[in-house]
């Protein structure tokens, strides 16, 4: 019977440590994006994808640069150096999204990065970033 207990006790315990590190992770994202608000154009929550994984990440834009970052990641690209922007309803791996969201595909020097975020931000950043190279934006 204690065995049960105990063991009943440690799931719910990592239930509770999962709920809180996700919830944490959220408010930490927050905090970089007020960071970046005073000196950027666009400001957004998006998830970076990258093959199958996805992370959350501030997404940010001043005149000269965009940024990406989290707790494990803080990454740059100056907006000289993108070759190709693209906004698309599907993932370049042809993974589709989930409904109400939108792609920002960046390449750069062949290597693609794309960002998932809600269609209305999407809109924003396109006046923000028109497309540029590439093909067509897919309008959904």
């Amino acid at each position: 019977m204690l065995e049960t207990v105990t063991v009943i006790g440690i799931v719910v315990l990592a239930i509770l440590i999962w709920f809180f590190v996700r919830a944490r992770s959220k408010d930490l994202i927050t905090e970089l994006m007020e960071k970046r608000r005073a000196n950027s154009r666009i400001v957004s929550r998006a998830d970076y994808v990258e093959g199958m994984n996805s992370m959350p990440v501030a997404l940010s834009a001043t005149a000269e640069s965009l940024y990406y970052e989290n707790t494990d990641l803080q990454a740059t690209f100056e907006l000289a150096r993108i070759d190709e922007i693209e906004y698309d309803d599907e993932l370049s791996t042809g993974r589709s999204l989930p409904p109400g969201t939108r792609a920002l595909r960046l390449r750069s020097h062949g290597a693609a990065f794309e960002f998932v975020m809600p269609a209305a931000e999407i809109a924003k950043w396109q006046s923000v970033l028109p497309q540029r190279g590439g093909q067509a934006a897919r309008v959904g």
